[in-house]
Formats: C-alpha cells, sequence, structure tokens
C-alpha cells in the first residue's frame, strides 16, 4: 500500500505545517482506520514527526526567531517526558489510549474556542522551570498516544502564557521536534519502530509540510482560529467512531 502511504504522508505533512501539530494527531487516527494497530500506529507517527517538525521549524524559522528560545527550553522538558514512552506503553492497552486522545482533543478544543485569536498584550517571560515543567508533562502524555504535543501546548500557550495563535503553532511545531526525537529513539531501542512505513510517510510528509506552512502564512487570524476548531473536531469525530465500533 505504498501509494496510501505516500498519500496519508502529504496529508499528514500538510496538517504539520498549517496547524504546527507535527502531524500526528490526523495520522495517527487515519492509520488506525485503516488496519494499523494503534501502537503500530502511533510508533508510524512518530517517525513521521521527525520529519515534519525539522523541516517545518526550518521554515518557520524566517518568521518566528524570537519565540524559539522558549521553544528550547520547553523542548528539553519535552525530550525527558518523551523518553518514557516505551514505558507507558508497556503499562496501558490500546484501548485506554484512545480514550486518552478523546480527552485531549476535547481540551484542545474548549481551550482554543474561549481564546482570542490575537493578544493585544506582549507575551510575558515565563520561568525555565516552569518552561521545562510544562515540555516534561506535554511530552510524557503525547508520546504516549503518538502525537508530538502540539495539540496540548497550543492551547496552553494561547490561554496560559497569551502568545498570538500563529505564533503558538510555530513554537509548538519546534517543541514537536524535541518530544520526537525523544519518542523515536525509546521506540527504536525497544524493537517498536516500523521504519519502512514510516520511511516512506515521513519522506512524503515533507511536500505537505511546504504547502501547509505557505498557506498559513496568507491565511488571517480569525480564520486560521476557525480552521483550527474544525480540524480538531473533525478528529475527534473520527476517534471517537472508531473507538466505539
Amino acid at each position: 500500500m505504498t501509494f496510501e502511504l505516500i498519500l496519508f504522508g502529504l496529508t499528514a505533512g500538510f496538517v504539520s505545517g498549517f496547524f504546527g501539530l507535527g502531524g500526528g494527531t490526523v495520522l495517527t487516527p487515519i492509520l488506525v482506520i485503516a488496519g494499523f494497530a494503534m501502537k503500530e500506529a502511533i510508533a508510524i507517527s512518530i517517525m513521521q514527526m521527525v520529519f515534519s517538525s525539522i523541516y517545518g521549524s526550518f521554515l518557520n524559522s524566517k518568521k518566528a526567531k524570537h519565540i524559539f528560545k522558549d521553544g528550547i527550553i520547553l523542548g528539553i522538558g519535552g525530550s525527558l517526558g518523551g523518553l518514557l514512552n516505551s514505558f507507558i506503553h508497556s503499562l496501558v492497552s490500546d484501548i485506554f489510549l484512545q480514550y486518552v486522545f478523546i480527552v485531549i482533543i476535547i481540551f484542545s478544543i474548549i481551550k482554543i474556542f474561549v481564546s482570542p485569536a490575537e493578544h493585544n498584550q506582549e507575551v510575558k517571560h515565563h520561568s525555565k522551570l516552569v518552561l521545562i515543567l510544562v515540555g516534561f508533562v506535554v511530552g510524557v502524555i503525547a508520546m504516549s498516544i503518538g502525537v508530538g504535543g502540539a495539540i496540548m501546548l497550543i492551547p496552553i500557550l494561547v490561554s496560559f502564557m497569551k502568545y498570538p495563535l500563529k505564533s503558538a503553532t510555530s513554537l509548538s511545531l519546534f517543541f514537536v521536534i524535541f518530544s520526537s526525537l525523544a519518542g523515536f529513539t525509546s521506540l527504536t531501542i525497544t524493537g517498536q519502530m516500523p521504519f519502512h512505513e514510516g520511511l516512506i510517510i515521513g519522506l512524503a510528509s515533507l511536500v505537505g509540510v511546504f504547502f501547509g506552512i505557505k498557506t498559513k502564512n496568507t491565511t488571517g487570524a480569525k480564520n486560521y482560529k476557525k480552521s483550527i476548531l474544525v480540524m480538531n473536531l473533525i478528529i475527534l469525530c473520527t476517534m471517537v467512531y472508531k473507538t466505539i465500533l
């Protein structure tokens, strides 16, 4: 199913670039519906996120250099949390991970809905300890359910740390580099990484990332917020449907 894997990669890459989500948020449910086991879908998604997050952050760096200092600190925490991925996998079942995924998507929808698309005040400076702790918690949970952490990090950055939505998505994609590399390392060491499928999807995602970021840069803030909410609702419905069946 090489053609299908390429199509999945293009889709995940576009979502990654446009929404700053790493791609795993949409790729994991797609792979589950396509017949992959939840844990296998998670592993493939993590490998794809390594590709899309590095390339996407390189493209974003031209417009968002000023926020990447916080991203590095968040990323350090995310890396430490992501290293616990294989340990979490050994403790819980596939169905439990699916329910955790659903709860996190609902949280993201609520927080983004009540937060403004743009903040008028300047972004506050946050302590390194707070940023590391936020990154660690997000990394632990995110890598356990096959997402880069952005779906959790974006509402935190927008609603609690007062980042503009587009800056938050750029920062969250940069964070995904650290968390996904940690998750990839953990699964590789334990022999749980399906390299063939992950490589095909990862390479295809690079094309999608390019066009996703290009589209984001030309989209207004309010329309961008609506797009993120619609995307999250689609993912939520997909996962609820799959879990019930």
